[in-house]
């Protein structure tokens, strides 16, 4: 009886010894018992017994198949071709027998693999490596097209796809965060344009100072950010992705790159809102350096602290982030003093020399703090500023002064428009307002000579 006969005759035998098992257990229910007898449970017990012994004979007998099974294709793979003639040096034509091979006179593949491995048999080591020789030279077919290739099919991981890389949307995300009213186009503001005043009185019983208010409002209009993409039904219905929920994904990650450039760089026009850095009153910093410098009278350090004095000359209340590219932050980074020491260094090493204190090492985000203000980078911050069009910029700013409202944002699927050509077109927008115009005074922008491309 081979051993596929085997693992049969003992499922047939497990099936009835559960059926014995099932009929002890249904005489119990009937019986409308709520425990086995003596009896029943020492057969229950046996019968439990001699199951787990089945079970664990027909996991050997498996086991021993599936050895088998992957040693005939180690055989197989491994089986001597028909002897095959060569050309010999001399150009005549020569035919080597094959080194393993069937019959009297062959060597054993598996004892020289053995050998080769164990002991380290030179004669074996060499005759293994003959035969992968050999073995090489007889094959006429590849893993190229035409040539075989065709059976060896490119695997697609489609669920490792590899997404388009963003900026995210750090300024924006410093805002203070509010909702889109519905039924509207554009968040207006009070807002006291001149107050009142007080002085001195002059003598008793004489009058007192009456300056009357003038108020304005800083106005922000609801503007749309909206994309879509049309898809073919075929490739919805047939990927075995859910591309309608990868287009949306990407969508919304380019939405979110789209919303921080408004909060940076709105234009004010042609349905967009008023950014940052184009925001009319805001506190302009010369950093003007022909050899930018970290530290150092005029460098970006002190560009900065005149940001800093800048705003609390004008807003009197302190900045409460400093916002600058990647690119700057890596190359404060990378500046050393005199004597060759970082002047951005961590907290526990700091010198007494240190500009800043570096956070987690990051492309975005939160990366430090420098002047007792926490340190931002943001990737959508301008690289192409001044006449070399090659200057980023530095913002400081009191970020609990500047709002940003959205809406929720709409992620939708439509077929009827586009059923005449059998195509699905998905789109995702969101209604924007911005409003950095509160106090212009609270914003700080650092430009110049200083910060051009940086160089390392």
């Amino acid at each position: 009886m081979n051993k596929r006969d085997m693992i049969k005759a003992l499922q047939e035998k497990r099936a009835e010894q559960r059926a014995a098992l099932d009929a002890i257990l249904e005489t119990v229910a009937t019986e409308e018992r709520t425990a086995l007898t003596d009896d029943e449970k020492a057969k229950f017990d046996t019968g439990e017994g001699e199951i787990r012994a089945i079970d664990a004979r027909i996991g050997e007998l498996d086991e021993q198949i599936r050895a088998d099974e992957a040693a005939a294709e180690v055989a197989k793979r491994y089986a001597a071709p028909e002897p095959e003639t060569r050309r010999a040096a001399a150009g005549t034509s020569v035919t080597e027998p094959q080194v393993y091979r069937s019959g009297t006179g062959g060597q054993s593949y598996f004892r020289d693999l053995y050998q080769a491995r164990r002991t380290g048999d030179s004669a074996a080591i060499e005759r293994l490596r003959r035969n992968d020789r050999m073995v090489a030279e007889a094959r006429a077919i590849s893993t190229t097209a035409g040539a075989g290739g065709e059976f060896v099919p490119p695997l697609w991981l489609e669920d490792q796809f590899v997404a388009l890389a963003r900026a995210g949307r750090v300024t924006a995300d410093l805002c203070v965060q509010g909702d889109v009213p519905p039924g509207t186009n554009s968040i207006n503001i009070p807002k006291v344009l001149t107050g009142t005043a007080a002085a001195v009185q002059a003598t008793q019983n004489s009058a007192v100072q009456n300056t009357d208010m003038t108020t304005t409002s800083v106005s922000s209009p609801v503007i749309t950010i909206a994309g879509g993409q049309t898809m073919s039904m075929q490739l919805v219905e047939q990927s075995p992705l859910n591309v309608d929920d990868l287009v949306l994904g990407d969508l919304a990650a380019d939405y979110a790159k789209k919303a921080d450039l408004q909060v940076l760089a709105g234009s004010g026009s042609s349905g967009q809102v008023t950014g940052i850095t184009t925001l009319a009153g805001t506190n302009s910093v010369a950093w003007t350096q022909a050899t930018p410098a970290l530290g150092g009278a005029g460098g970006m350090y002190s560009s900065i602290g005149a940001a800093v004095s800048a705003i609390h000359g004008a807003r009197f209340l302190p900045p409460t982030h400093i916002i600058m590219h990647p690119r700057r932050w890596a190359w404060a980074m990378a500046q050393s003093d005199s004597s060759n020491r970082p002047l951005v260094v961590p907290t526990a090493n700091g010198p007494m020399n240190a500009t800043g204190v570096p956070g987690a090492l990051a492309a975005q985000g939160h990366v430090g703090e420098m002047l007792g203000l926490p340190v931002y980078t943001d990737a959508n911050l301008a690289t192409n500023l001044g006449a070399g069009t090659n200057q980023d910029v530095i913002l400081v700013a009191r970020m609990p002064d500047i709002y940003l409202w959205e809406g929720s944002v709409r992620a939708e699927a439509f077929e009827q428009t586009y059923a005449n050509q059998l195509s699905l077109f998905v789109r995702l927008y969101n209604y924007v307002s911005f409003q950095a115009g509160r106090y212009p005074a609270s914003i700080a922008t650092i430009t110049g000579t200083g910060s051009v491309t940086p160089t390392f």
